[in-house]
């Protein structure tokens, strides 16, 4: 796409857009989707979200009370998984099964633009409903998976040359982090657009909100406790375990440490998600088992409990904004733990709360997080941890609050919702102005249409 000058991007024609996000859950692909998709109807456009998945009690606020349009589509006929596996193919059918729904409605709601994340295999499709297609790469999907056997890379093989295919297919490409626009360039050789970094961003009215500490969902979260934070779906690749070690490590290494202290390991839980419900399990046991520490779980929703005062690590599942406010209020640091991490909207969350960070020194943090200033950029090390820990815990009020103050004026310059949606707007604008694909193009269109269907058909006759 040729750039415009800045006259052109600065303009402002109302534009239907339309959303295709998978699943509507709780994470922070799901926030960004939400905030860019309230954004740009606050500013004056008709937006409508598509997903395959939509739970009213497992979801953002925006996405459940009227605030935002949302249609369901691509359930009806492909699970999520097959005997919980063939996760990927399922979700291809349940993409495609959602882009014809949208397809076929499009004759009633004629978009403009199509913003698509997460998965790129819609697009061809999507391209004859004659609207410009926006898609953000979050990250390459081909490198969320490991390849440990070579049936495994058997089966991947033209699923990853489908994805490479069809994000080429795009009219515009943006990602969240220069971290994933290098990663995306050594993923995609064949592909010659240059992606543009959009930063993640947050509200910060969201944030400035007081909580009320009588409520019951607050209470249940109350200790007198000096608590250490971790903020993560429970997933496997997010390394929890990272935070779980250096915790008992810092506690093994001072004993007076373990009458006041808790970790709080909070974060997306899904009953439907077999890796959520494992690794749950897995946590547990590596904080009992291993290190001897006395643990406590509160399920979604659940605020009629009482947490032992001797809980050493508590887990939540799921929480609401409030609790995710409450925590970062109080909290001495967020221990984030990822490696790689893509972009990682919390991190900015907490240092616009003033609370300090201490993460993986990779991936996206990197940018977000000053090392020594807002917080810690550390090697994925659980005695290196647990050192940051300890520095934060004989830090004196003042030091905490000049980090704190340090992490908030971060975000406030760099991750303003505000530059977030200027920026939007400005390659949506510039996008409806831009050349259609030329004929050549819409030949590989057909052509890359015709393949992606075949090869779905191939897969379900497996």
């Amino acid at each position: 796409m040729t750039t415009p000058e800045p006259s052109q991007r600065d303009s402002f024609t109302p534009l239907k857009v339309a959303f295709l996000h998978p699943d509507l859950g709780i994470g922070g692909a799901e926030r960004l989707v939400v905030d860019a998709a309230v954004s740009l109807q606050n500013l004056g456009h008709k937006v409508v979200m598509y997903t395959s998945h939509h739970d009213p009690a497992h979801c953002f606020e925006e996405t459940r009370d009227g605030t935002l349009k949302v249609k369901v589509g691509g359930n009806t006929i492909v699970p999520r998984t097959i005997l919980g596996r063939f996760y990927i193919i399922c979700a291809i059918f349940r993409n495609l099964h959602l882009a014809l729904s949208l397809l076929l409605l499009s004759k009633q709601d004629q978009f403009d633009v199509i913003i698509v994340d997460q998965l790129s295999v819609s697009i061809p499709l999507l391209r004859w409903t004659g609207a410009k297609i926006f898609f953000y790469c979050h990250f390459p999907d081909k490198l969320l998976t490991k390849r440990e056997s070579i049936l495994k890379k058997l089966y991947r093989f033209p699923v990853d040359r489908i994805e490479e295919l069809t994000t080429g297919m795009a009219d515009t490409i943006v990602v969240n982090s220069k971290f994933t626009a290098e990663i995306f360039k050594q993923s995609f050789k064949t592909l010659h657009q240059v992606p543009e970094v959009l930063y993640p961003s947050i509200q910060f009215d969201k944030f400035d909100r007081k909580v009320d500490p009588t409520l019951a969902e607050i209470k249940v979260l109350q200790s007198d406790r000096v608590s250490f934070l971790s903020v993560n779906r429970y997933e496997r690749k997010k390394d929890i375990n990272l935070a779980i070690h250096a915790f008992a490590r810092l506690l093994a290494e001072d004993a007076q440490d373990r009458a006041h202290l808790r970790l709080v390991i909070a974060g997306g839980y899904d009953t439907r998600v077999v890796e959520n419900v494992e690794h749950h399990q897995e946590l547990v046991q590596l904080a009992e088992k291993t290190h001897g520490l006395k643990t406590f779980t509160v399920s979604s929703g659940q605020n009629d409990v009482r947490v032992p005062a001797e809980t050493q690590v508590l887990f939540l599942q799921s929480i609401s904004d409030v609790q995710k406010l409450f925590l970062l209020q109080t909290a001495r640091a967020l221990l984030y733990t990822p490696t790689n991490e893509h972009f990682g909207i919390v991190p900015v969350e907490a240092m616009y709360m003033k609370c300090p960070v201490i993460a993986v020194n990779s991936g996206g943090p990197t940018e977000s997080i000053l090392h020594q200033v807002t917080g810690y950029l550390c090697p994925a090390e659980e005695q290196v941890w647990a050192e940051s820990m300890k520095v934060l815990m004989t830090k004196s009020e003042d030091e905490l609050r000049a980090m704190g103050q340090a992490g908030h004026d971060r975000v406030v310059g760099l991750f303003s919702l505000a530059a977030f949606v200027k920026k939007l707007n400005g390659v949506l604008q510039a996008l409806v102005q831009s050349p259609s694909k030329s004929s050549s193009s819409i030949g590989g269109i057909i052509v890359v249409s015709i393949l992606v269907v075949s090869l779905v058909l191939l897969y379900g006759r497996l």
